[in-house]
């Protein structure tokens, strides 16, 4: 599924975790005309600068707030920290993860490990009243800050993946507001087919070489 610049629904993004990948949706979205609420685990005043810097549609709160007040609230935390995403205020809420896993980081998670789910659908699990949509994981922060455009022709595309269609629809606009077409992977169970050491992972990538990029993704089982 691709996207085209078109006129795009105003809304108010949510950051829980305002790393590099974070502040830099938090950029994007707010010059395309949304505005943002960060979060991080150290408290609103450690982004006193980065709002000051983003300007007056910025603002810093809790991860409560941040959830409570983002109709889309983007989820951008090491992952061996999922379980600490409150779930009360999130539900019914659109939820972006952009996560990956990475043991040295995270430690081993068993579940992960024997593939028997996927880090979205962890997340979904933690959220379980959310809309959880998996995106942002298969790109650098700073290739997601520079190398969107607008028009149609040739854009870098990025891949989600979620189980909610209004809720795909939603962040499909989003990212296209940001100047990238969308490939839509499937629920988030084929969220794995752009996951770390996949094809998909980091290339700059059309729509088409996107689409056989995720089709050419491997289990880690298979690949040995």
């Amino acid at each position: 599924m691709t996207t085209s610049s078109a006129p795009h629904t105003a809304r108010t993004i949510g950051l829980i975790g305002s790393g590099n990948i974070g502040s830099t949706v938090a950029r994007l979205a707010i010059a395309a005309g949304h505005d943002v609420v960060l979060s991080n685990s150290r408290g609103p005043e450690t982004l006193s600068d980065l709002v000051a810097e983003l300007g007056p549609q910025a603002s810093a709160g809790t991860a409560r707030q941040a959830a409570e007040r983002g109709d889309i609230v983007v989820v951008t935390i090491p992952l061996k920290n999922y379980r600490e995403v409150p779930a009360a205020p999130l539900a019914g809420r659109i939820v972006i993860d952009t996560d990956n896993y990475y043991p040295r980081r995270d430690g081993n998670i068993a579940e992960l490990d024997s593939e028997q789910t996927t880090v979205s659908e962890l997340l979904q699990a933690q959220l379980p009243n959310s809309h959880v949509v998996k995106a942002f994981n298969h790109i650098r922060a700073g290739d997601l800050a520079s190398q969107g455009q607008s028009g149609t022709q040739g854009r870098r595309a990025l891949a989600i993946a979620g189980d909610d269609d209004a809720a795909k629809a939603a962040v499909t606009e989003l990212i296209d507001s940001f100047g990238y077409d969308v490939v839509d992977a499937g629920p988030l169970s084929e969220g794995w087919r752009f996951q770390r050491d996949t094809p998909a992972y980091l290339p700059r990538l059309d729509t088409a070489g996107l689409i056989a990029a995720l089709a050419e993704a491997k289990r880690y089982a298979e690949m040995g």
